[in-house]
């Protein structure tokens, strides 16, 4: 009995220590890998979202839950990226509407050319039920949605001619994303569709494979677009929605209070990620003009819908009847 305060005191180090130790694993953080295809440049969309993303969910959860980046490919193309969302070997990215459709078709509906009028517009829809029920259809392919951020809208540049009007798009070798809904836009006008991994783009160009691409104003600023394309041609044909996502498997080892703070965190990235984007937009047609491309506005985007009009038919069963005309009904 004599022992029994010294037993006593040395279990009670014992517990404590071990109560040291899973506090110590409780504070730990959890790492997320999150990657995007483009350069961290101060104005790129994609890296905008990924900083903002990371400044937001840190702060949210209190460092519990640390976003480490990997820009530029480094985590693969944005095809192999969402591979690795959906299984979990990459927890977390922002991927281009296009190339999710691949695996949810109903998401071809924002890639329609000259869905959307405006931005505004677009923020109104996929903010709203529409774009909520789209992101819904994500988690049984793996994928959480936390929020439509924005690419901006779509322009064509080339080394042939500037497009005016939908004949100047005609025998133009164009990169377009792996998707169907951008070869049956860039057919439909007469264009030559060519399918490529981003990762090709820069040097197809380059040495006369491709004679352009089409791309969003911010991404043709902070790939060096203009180094290897003259003519930028502003068409605005499709408005480039870009998910910010966390795969399935990571966000269900969270803890729900670190789930709603990622949440809650996405939100807040897209809101602001859009409202830098469009700030930076006027900033960079400037700067594109003043390294040496030649710009114009087309004269009747008009004449575009009608000759894509096709595009919406042939892809009516795959996106919905129903979800369709919701769609087109919201945008009138």
């Amino acid at each position: 009995m004599q022992h029994a305060p010294h037993s006593r005191r040395r279990l009670a180090g014992v517990a404590l220590a071990a109560l040291l130790a899973l506090g110590a694993g409780a504070a730990e953080a959890k790492a997320l890998k999150f990657g995007w295809t483009t350069p961290d440049a101060p104005a790129d969309p994609y890296a905008i979202t990924a900083r903002e993303f990371k400044k937001n969910v840190e702060a949210a959860t209190n460092g519990q839950v640390e976003i480490q980046l990997f820009p530029n490919r480094q985590l693969g193309d944005e095809k192999e990226m969402m591979e690795g969302i959906r299984f979990g070997t990459i927890d977390a990215g922002v991927i281009t509407n296009a190339v999710l459709a691949n695996v949810e078709k109903a998401l071809q509906v924002n890639d329609l050319p000259f869905l959307y009028a405006n931005a505004e517009q677009a923020h109104r829809v996929l903010d709203g039920p529409l774009g909520q029920d789209l992101m819904k259809l994500l988690e049984p392919k793996g994928l959480i949605g936390l929020g439509f951020c924005e690419g901006g809208f779509r322009n064509m540049i080339n080394n042939v001619r500037p497009v005016d009007e939908p004949e100047d798009v005609k025998g133009v070798k164009y990169r377009v994303m792996q998707n169907p809904v951008y070869i049956g836009m860039f057919s439909s006008l007469g264009g030559n569709a060519v399918p490529m991994a981003w990762g090709e783009v820069f040097p197809a160009v380059q040495q006369g494979a491709l004679d352009g691409l089409e791309v969003p104003l911010m991404v043709i600023n902070s790939t060096k677009m203009y180094e290897v394309t003259k003519y930028l041609s502003l068409t605005n044909h499709t408005y480039s929605a870009i998910l910010l996502l966390v795969s399935k498997k990571s966000f269900d080892r969270l803890t729900s209070e670190q789930q709603q703070a990622v949440r809650a965190a996405g939100q807040a990235t897209c809101i602001e990620q859009r409202r830098q984007n469009a700030a930076n937009e006027a900033k960079t047609m400037e700067e594109l003009k003043a390294k040496g491309m030649q710009i114009n506005m087309i004269k009747d985007p008009a004449a575009f819908r009608a000759m894509v009009r096709p595009v919406y038919d042939e892809f009516r069963p795959n996106i919905g009847e129903k979800r369709l005309d919701a769609f087109l009904e919201a945008v009138k």
